[in-house]
């Protein structure tokens, strides 16, 4: 590990420390560890999607009052103070900005493969068993309902509605994770996320089943 890429996990290390657990630290070394894998895989920029992979949630707006400027200069403000050029900086805060799910709609039509991997791979962090475990932590932590039958799940909703959502747990499984397998941009992505989302299926399936006591 070279010494920018030490400094900028000791940095993020420090900065979530206390986060919320399925946006903690264990979530950026899981995205790290996959953006790397797929990585190998692909003619791309390893300092950038490294770089990327790290920062991608350095402050993430939906604890921050959903200030999405405030990641890109968290983000800016220490790849300057680790004389990364400007290149590379500029590149890695166009990831940052653009990675999320909610803002799907807003980015270019051609993304750079960096992003691309990125992006994969904190998507499939959302996905499969790990995927699960976040996603019932996040709605305890806000306080949601875990499932309530007369609640239909939201599909198609707009950038504000989705971040404005109270929705059930269950229903975010419809609203978000079962639609990111056909999101995935490189095929060793694709891969994995197959896997991943047949679990959820499985466990829907079992959900259901427990839910009605019909065993």
């Amino acid at each position: 590990m070279n010494t920018l890429i030490e400094n900028t996990v000791q940095f993020v290390k420090e900065k979530l420390q206390g986060a919320e657990a399925g946006h903690d630290w264990f979530h950026i070394e899981r995205v790290w560890k996959l953006s790397k894998k797929i990585a190998n895989t692909e003619a791309a920029n390893q300092e950038v999607v490294e770089l990327a992979a790290l920062l991608h949630d350095i402050a993430d707006p939906k604890f921050h009052d959903g200030d999405e400027s405030l990641a890109l200069t968290v983000s800016k403000d220490f790849l300057q103070s680790q004389n990364v050029s400007d290149e590379v900086t500029s590149q890695v805060l166009f990831i940052i900005q653009n990675i999320s799910f909610k803002n799907r709609g807003e980015v270019p039509d051609i993304l750079p493969i960096e992003l691309q991997i990125v992006q994969d791979a904190d998507r499939l962090d959302a996905i499969g068993a790990i995927g699960i475990a976040r996603t019932f932590n996040f709605g305890g932590f806000k306080n949601n309902r875990m499932y309530d039958p007369e609640i239909p799940p939201r599909i198609g909703m707009s950038k504000e509605e989705y971040k404005k959502s109270n929705g059930t747990t269950i229903n975010h499984f419809y609203e978000k994770l079962l639609l990111l397998k056909d999101l995935m941009h490189t095929e060793k992505a694709k891969e994995i996320a197959t896997k991943r989302h047949l679990l959820m299926l499985n466990f829907l399936d079992e959900f259901y089943r427990e839910w009605k006591a019909d065993e």
